[in-house]
């Protein structure tokens, strides 16, 4: 679905199974903060700025389900998204960097309630989670958990990286067996850059072959 402010007019997009259609919600354009309502109310209006703010968030109050800045991570149109989960502010640095390069718009989860609940509001294209993140127990990861439970449909088109002290950087078996696409070492984030880069690069070229061959059988 394509989201338009009013105000500023910058375009956005949502998933359509994102919206509450028994109710609307009002959410603040990331550019401009202008109140935009979506869901049962006509999509993309923009409040006047001459307007209380207050007035635009007692709107629809339940709808925001505890994310009254941002409930739906709005992404620029053509934008490729990124959720990390990590809690070490210097591992997020290193990996904020090289996805700003690799031109992702960023996302930090705070915890693992907070992941779900992005996650729930926004499909993400690249996943980079530590597998100790918010967790005492690494095989006890809430997100690893709730993206290994995700459908095939909507799982190969999301590309996950673990970071574990514990696995070797492109233990493919491992990947597998944790249903992740790929394993960075902690020690390797130095290189996460062109680790990352090779494995977008394969995940990429293998669903091309498969996409093509689905369009082969008539079911693309």
């Amino acid at each position: 679905m394509e989201i338009i402010c009013k105000k500023c007019k910058s375009k956005f997009r949502i998933a359509d199974d994102k919206i509450q259609t028994d109710r609307a919600a009002t959410l603040r354009c990331p550019r401009c903060k202008a109140g935009i309502v979506v869901g049962a109310k006509p999509l993309a209006a923009a409040l006047p700025s001459s307007e209380p703010e207050p007035a635009c968030i007692e709107a629809a109050p339940e709808s925001f389900d505890g994310y009254a800045d941002s409930p739906f991570n709005f992404v620029e149109e053509e934008g490729k998204t990124a959720l990390i989960c990590e809690e070490n502010a210097e591992v997020i640095k290193k990996v904020s960097d090289v996805l700003k390069i690799m031109e992702y718009h960023i996302t930090e989860a705070e915890s693992t309630r907070d992941a779900l609940k992005r996650m729930r509001y926004h499909d993400y294209d690249l996943v980079v989670v530590n597998e100790a993140f918010d967790s005492v127990n690494p095989d006890e990861n809430g997100v690893l958990i709730y993206l290994e439970r995700l459908g095939m449909s909507v799982r190969r088109k999301l590309f996950v990286a673990m970071i574990s002290r514990r696995y070797r950087t492109m233990d493919q078996f491992t990947a597998f067996g944790k249903s992740v696409n790929m394993i960075i070492n902690s020690r390797n984030l130095n290189q996460i850059g062109g680790i990352l880069g090779r494995g977008l690069t394969e995940r990429d070229l293998f669903y091309r072959v498969f996409n093509e061959s689905l369009q082969a059988v008539g079911r693309g």
